[in-house]
């Protein structure tokens, strides 16, 4: 799901620059392409992994109230020094069950977008960066033969920011948790009595704890229209609701990624004009 695993989103939005500076100094749109790699587990304590070359448009906005940036994509409701209040999107590639051996004869996982609402606390604030609690609550809806709601999903997070101080790097670092209602969860977890095997007992999925999650990204602009990012996390899961799912492969993953943002175009106008 988009907050438990989404290189999809993080393969465009890891490349955007933190932006410590003033938004007015930055432009209003910026138009680009974003090429490279991101790995994965398969879903939350899955013992196989989803690895993806990606080349994905990258446009950023920097709008009052729609925006696509750093952030996320969506439309900013209300801000002040210390709260932003957002509505936004999410979204993780698919995963096909023949390449994953614990569902195989199970049903694909589909892509996952998620939309819902985001509050921001900035909690500290210096010149080197800013210490923020974002609380996100998502609904996921999955694309696959048709749009289909999957339940509920809040992934509460701290993370430590860093913008571009001129040497060209930002970066963050972060941790956080994410618990699912019932439905998302069984919709990793859960084995129906008609794909249970002897290996793969029959198992009907709780609400609650799917993960913990560490992690940190990093860009570095090369050129005013090159810049080269990675991100890293580290997952555990050996607190989760459903440990006793025969899908629950492995108590801890990890994902990851590397790319390059090439800017092909930028508004002359400033994103505060």
């Amino acid at each position: 799901m988009p907050e438990l695993n989404r290189p999809l989103l993080c393969a465009v939005l890891l490349a955007f620059p933190l932006a410590a500076a003033a938004q007015q100094n930055l432009p209003l749109w910026e138009i680009g392409v974003v090429a490279g790699a991101v790995s994965s587990p398969a879903y939350p304590a899955a013992d196989d992994r989803s690895s993806r070359l990606l080349v994905l448009p990258a446009p950023i906005y920097r709008g009052k109230i729609f925006r696509s940036d750093e952030s996320g994509i969506g439309a900013r409701l209300f801000r002040s020094d210390v709260a932003e209040f957002d509505v936004g999107f999410a979204a993780s590639l698919p995963s096909r069950s023949d390449d994953v051996d614990a569902r195989a004869g199970m049903p694909n996982l589909g892509t996952l977008v998620e939309f819902g609402p985001r509050l921001k606390l900035t909690l500290m604030r210096s010149e080197a960066g800013r210490l923020r609690l974002e609380l996100p609550l998502r609904t996921v809806i999955e694309g696959r033969g048709g749009l289909r709601n999957q339940g509920w999903n809040f992934a509460p997070r701290l993370s430590y920011q860093m913008g571009d101080r001129g040497n060209g790097w930002s970066g963050d670092v972060h941790a956080g948790i994410s618990v699912a209602t019932e439905k998302l969860n069984r919709y990793f977890y859960d084995v129906r009595p008609e794909y249970a095997t002897a290996q793969r007992p029959a198992y009907e999925a709780k609400s609650g704890l799917v993960l913990l999650r560490t992690g940190a990204s990093a860009s570095r602009r090369i050129n005013p229209d090159l810049r080269v990012f990675g991100y890293v996390w580290y997952e555990n899961y050996a607190k989760s609701a459903n440990q006793d799912s025969p899908l629950f492969r492995k108590n801890s993953g990890t994902a990851a990624g590397v790319g390059l943002l090439w800017t092909l175009a930028r508004s002359s106008r400033r994103a505060g004009d």
